[in-house]
């Protein structure tokens, strides 16, 4: 969430800083629920002040019937601070992050192209979507799996389980062979924990939810993003870097784009994630880092993608810069994003109070940072569609074939 001091002393450029995501926000709101905060404060402590000064004296019936007096007064108030703090904490809930200095206003229509690798593959043949190439070859079961689960699901079979176990443990040696620690957490979450991450309130219809008020975990950032939560980190063992396996469920279904068949959009799949808590002064290094670690993984598997910064306006609300990774999907002659790198900045650290001592011995909240390394649902189709050959089979990513053990997925 957004600093309180920040929007009251540095109003003007938080409003340009949000106006650039198409948010128009009056502060006036805020402010007054913060002022109105501040005077209960006082009020407050000048009734337990008073209190206080009383029970030093020798009590009497009328000194007695005073204090009484001032602690239903103290309660009053505690119950009137507990609303209007509520009440400003609800508010200031409700936006989103302020951008990078370098993010351009506007939406997906403004993300601009800064870097791409190879160029898009030119098949000599009709090529194959990657529905009818993993069908032919029995890598996925999309009948069985809808009978199972409904539409929006599918299931690896033979190879198609062994590629994608191949892509996870490739993703897996890559991040331990760079000192990032490996967890796999929960995937059920408290709402508390959806809180921090910056998915409620805004997103809880685009999450599954179980009867109990545990929430399936859209991405493992949600989970990572909580590990420290209201904890003080020893300043001396930051940055924190971890990586995440985790199984991810959204509500998205896959049908309501036709272009968007397949594994492309789903309401399950798999997904590795890395993860920063930094101290302020670093986080922009450590959003590099993420970035490069991101791109590598693509480039390791030889597959054509852009690198995109996104506009303001398709930043998630929590996030203050993103760049995406978008590799090609011929069949549907676009690109489609494998890994998103963000920085968070502070905002999740004041939901979850993550926090660290400082050189001078005061806590101030870390900076979290997240990447994608990687998502397989859309790696699995490029390297289906752009590895086809003439003859009906695939080609398997030099990285992966220690993995499969094979060179090319055929009948």
């Amino acid at each position: 969430m957004l600093d309180i001091k920040k929007i009251r002393e540095e109003t003007v450029a938080v409003k340009d800083s949000l106006m650039k995501r198409g948010i128009k926000v009056d502060f006036k709101k805020i402010i007054k629920l913060d002022d109105q905060r501040k005077k209960l404060i006082v009020q407050n402590e000048d009734l337990k002040a008073e209190r206080n000064k009383f029970s030093k004296s020798k009590p009497d019936a009328a000194i007695i019937k005073q204090m009484k007096s001032l602690g239903e007064k103290i309660k009053d108030l505690e119950t009137d601070l507990d609303q209007v703090q509520s009440e400003l904490d609800n508010e200031i809930a409700a936006l989103p992050n302020i951008v990078a200095d370098d993010v351009v206003a506007g939406g997906k229509e403004n993300n601009k192209i800064i870097g791409t690798f190879k160029t898009q593959p030119k098949l000599a043949f009709k090529f194959k979507n990657h529905v009818d190439l993993a069908t032919e070859l029995g890598l996925i079961d999309y009948p069985r799996a809808v009978k199972m689960s409904g539409s929006g699901f599918w299931a690896y079979t033979g190879d198609g389980a062994l590629l994608e176990w191949a892509l996870l443990n490739y993703f897996v040696d890559y991040h331990r062979q760079n000192n990032y620690q490996f967890i796999i957490p929960p995937f059920l979450l408290t709402e508390k924990s959806a809180y921090t991450s910056g998915h409620l309130p805004k997103f809880r219809e685009d999450l599954f939810w179980t009867q109990n008020k545990l929430c399936l975990n859209a991405t493992s950032e949600m989970m990572l993003g909580n590990y420290h939560r209201d904890e003080i980190l020893p300043a001396e063992k930051l940055p924190l870097k971890y990586f995440a396996y985790s199984t991810c469920f959204r509500r998205e279904a896959g049908s309501y784009r036709a272009e968007e068949r397949g594994m492309v959009r789903g309401h399950q799949f798999n997904k590795i994630e890395m993860f920063q808590f930094t101290k302020p002064e670093n986080s922009w290094q450590a959003f590099s880092e993420l970035l490069k670690h991101a791109q590598k993984l693509v480039e390791g598997l030889e597959l054509h993608y852009n690198t995109v910064q996104l506009a303001a306006g398709d930043c998630s609300a929590a996030m203050a810069k993103t760049i995406d990774l978008e590799v090609w999907i011929p069949s549907m002659n676009n690109y489609k994003e494998v890994s998103s790198v963000s920085n968070a900045l502070d905002y999740q650290a004041r939901r979850g109070q993550i926090r660290f001592k400082d050189s001078d011995g005061k806590n101030k909240f870390v900076h979290t940072l997240n990447a994608s390394g990687l998502a397989t649902s859309r790696i699995l189709p490029a390297i289906l569609e752009q590895n086809q050959q003439a003859d009906g089979s695939v080609v398997v990513p030099k990285v992966l074939q220690k993995y499969l053990g094979k060179k090319a997925l055929k009948k």
